[in-house]
């Protein structure tokens, strides 16, 4: 193990067993660097390759500090992980994708609250005013089609579930783009799917929840099978 991957673990270390909290400001470079036993280069290495994570911050003039610890954040790495799968390596994420989008839209049926779904309606009405346009615009639908996505996760209640499907959902862009370019009423479509979510959402029925929200994200891994390479 290098210098800089022990100054990386122990870190962490210092983190798991509480020495660090959230929130918590680092000693001073000379201090940790005496604590851990190297020299000022592998803790520079350490702690920059810890902020690339999401686990360190450092604030101009400030110091270094240990982040919220957000999910969300600690796991949007993860994302630039996909982004490099860009080609046909990439089916795996979305199947993954499918998996934990389906699990949340069934728990977010019994744990959504009227506010989040009252969002995720005007969300729906936001997308038939798109498709109404002429032309429609294609980029303004993608991200209303991820806003709703995005509610549904928030509202699973779990934060971590939530993280993933924010790191791969939005990652699948640039398909729906090409399918609403290239696939006549794949956009209308994906409305009507999204809008049978919604309803099972509101039903609070789980298992419908699930399975509008599995064959919705089907038709999106299909879809990718017929789409040129540099277009996944």
């Amino acid at each position: 193990m290098s210098r800089t991957d022990e100054v990386v673990e122990a870190i962490k270390e210092m983190i798991l067993d509480g020495r660090l909290q959230a929130g918590a400001r680092l000693p001073v470079e000379k201090d940790l660097a005496d604590d851990l036993g190297v020299s000022r280069g592998p803790l520079r290495e350490g702690v920059r390759a810890l902020v690339t994570l999401g686990i360190l911050e450092t604030r101009q003039g400030d110091g270094t500090y240990v982040t919220s610890l957000d999910p969300s954040r600690l796991l949007s790495s993860m994302g630039f992980f996909v982004d490099l799968h860009a080609d046909g390596s990439a089916q795996p994420f979305h199947a993954v994708r499918r998996l934990l989008e389906t699990e949340s839209a069934g728990l977010a049926a019994t744990r959504i609250t009227p506010d989040a779904l009252a969002r995720a309606r005007e969300v729906l009405d936001e997308v038939r005013e798109i498709l109404g346009r002429t032309p429609v615009d294609h980029e303004a639908f993608i991200a209303t089609d991820i806003e709703f996505h995005r509610i549904v996760a928030e509202n699973s209640g779990n934060p971590v579930l939530a993280a993933f499907v924010e790191s791969l959902a939005s990652r699948t862009a640039r398909t729906r783009l090409w399918r609403g370019l290239h696939e006549d009423g794949a956009e209308e479509r994906t409305w009507h799917e999204h809008d049978a979510i919604w309803r099972a959402l509101e039903a609070g029925n789980a298992e419908a929840a699930r399975i509008r929200m599995a064959s919705h994200l089907l038709g999106v891994e299909e879809a990718m099978r017929l789409l040129p390479v540099d277009k996944v």
